[in-house]
Parts: C-alpha cells; sequence; structure tokens
C-alpha cells in the first residue's frame, strides 16, 4: 500500500519573520496537526520549510526532532529524473507533505510535476486548506470572479510585455474574464506602469500586496486613475513585496 501525498499551505510571508500567533490564524489547526505528524516533505526550499516547521512545532510536537525530519528539495532546477527518487518513499508507504515556499503547492510551483507523478502511479493525493495569494487577490479585487484566468509571469523584455498586456486586456474584453498575473517583487513598479500606459483608461487594474500579512494592501483602479497617480509620484509601497495583479477591461 502507497503513502499518501499531502498539498501543505505554507504561509505567504517568510516563516522566519512570522510568529505562532500569525501560524494559528493563517493555517487551519488540523493541517498544523498533520503537517507535525509527518517525518517527509518535499519542499521548494528546505531552509525555509524548517522555518516553517519550527513553526509549527512550537504548537504541536513533531513525529520527531526537527533536525531529523527529512527535506527533499523540488524546486525549478529539479530535473525530471529526479521526481522518481522523490516519490519513492511514497511507493514504499510513507506518508509524505508537498509544501511551497509560499501559499499553496502545485500553484504556480513546480510541485505539479510531482503530483502528476503521484497520480500515474497510484498514490493517494490530499490538498489541504491554506491560503492562496490568488484566490484572495480575486476575493478583494472586485473584478469577474465567475471567470478569470492565472497567466504566471509576463515577459521581462518592455516590447514584450507591453504585447502580452494588450493581448491579455483584449481577451478580458471579449471573454469578460478578470487577468491574473505576478511579477519578481523588484520588477513591480515596472509591472504597474506598463499596465498603466498600456491599458485603455477605463479597464480596472488591481494591485493586491503582502496578503494575509501586517502589511497586506489591496488597491483597485482604472487604469487611467492608475497613471494620474503614478504621475503625481503616488505609486504603491510594493517594492520587494509579493504583489498579485489583475485586470479586467470594461
Amino acid at each position: 500500500m502507497t503513502g499518501v501525498l499531502y498539498l501543505i499551505p505554507n504561509t505567504l510571508g517568510a516563516a522566519d519573520a512570522a510568529d505562532a500567533e500569525m501560524l494559528q490564524h493563517i493555517i487551519p489547526e488540523q493541517v498544523q496537526q498533520r503537517t507535525a505528524s509527518l517525518g517527509y516533505f518535499i519542499a521548494e526550499n528546505a531552509r525555509t520549510t524548517r522555518a516553517f516547521l519550527k513553526l509549527v512545532g512550537a504548537r504541536h510536537a513533531l513525529s520527531r526532532p526537527l533536525q531529523e525530519v527529512r527535506i527533499s528539495e523540488l524546486n525549478v532546477n529539479t530535473p525530471a529524473a529526479a521526481l522518481a527518487g522523490l516519490l519513492a518513499p511514497l511507493l514504499a508507504g510513507e506518508d509524505a507533505g508537498l509544501i511551497s515556499e509560499a501559499g499553496v503547492p502545485a500553484v504556480a510551483d513546480p510541485g505539479a510535476n510531482l503530483v502528476r507523478l503521484a497520480h500515474q502511479h497510484g498514490v493517494t493525493v490530499r490538498p489541504l486548506i491554506g491560503p492562496s495569494s490568488l484566490l484572495l487577490a480575486v476575493m478583494a479585487s472586485g473584478l469577474n470572479g465567475q471567470s478569470f484566468a492565472f497567466n504566471g509571469y509576463l515577459p521581462v523584455d518592455a516590447a514584450l510585455r507591453a504585447r502580452r498586456i494588450r493581448e491579455l486586456e483584449l481577451r478580458s474584453r471579449a471573454e469578460k474574464q478578470t487577468q491574473l498575473f505576478i511579477e519578481t517583487p523588484y520588477r513591480n513598479a515596472a509591472m504597474l506602469g506598463a499596465l498603466a500606459s498600456e491599458c485603455q483608461a477605463r479597464t480596472l487594474v488591481c494591485v493586491a500586496t503582502d496578503l494575509t500579512l501586517a502589511s497586506e494592501a489591496i488597491v483597485t483602479r482604472t487604469a487611467g486613475q492608475w497613471k494620474q497617480a503614478l504621475a503625481a509620484g503616488k505609486a504603491p509601497d510594493f517594492q520587494r513585496r509579493p504583489t498579485v495583479f489583475l485586470l479586467l477591461a470594461e
């Protein structure tokens, strides 16, 4: 009998900057308990995962000392050939937890490849409840929550990014669909500037930063209003802070 692959949500901020009180309000108690019961994890980042487990361990006794918990990394640099080795303990009957560096695993996260392989081998996959920055952003944006699409990262090149924004705006208008995307935090200003200049003035643009954190900020304005704000030097305080961008063309 194979083990179970639990998809374990993480906080949306750096775990080493959080505290047990924060964890209590963001990660459900049952999820913390299940996490504490596991001794094998596949994680995007071993260091931040140990920090997260330390927080969990402050409230629930871990199944073994933290230094003895096995953590194998799975990130964008992990070759496809290594996935079988990561799954091997589950095929031998051991339960495991898949943890992203932030938020829910397997969404905008390389863990999706392991989940697919688990299904191929008949391993039970159980997603656990926790914060998703994408869904939280849709909820709080005031944009269309009936139809939306996540587009990952847009091109870094300014010309290609501008063209992609115009394409997404056309799709949004044609399908009345909210378009979501993310950016490397140090390029947030460039992304908002491109949205303000490339979108039609009436297109709604939401900027959702540091979701679930004390510094959370969610603002929805038209592209025209954002353009005026940026011209007046009133940009959001979002540099180097995780941000979700959304647009809805009318």
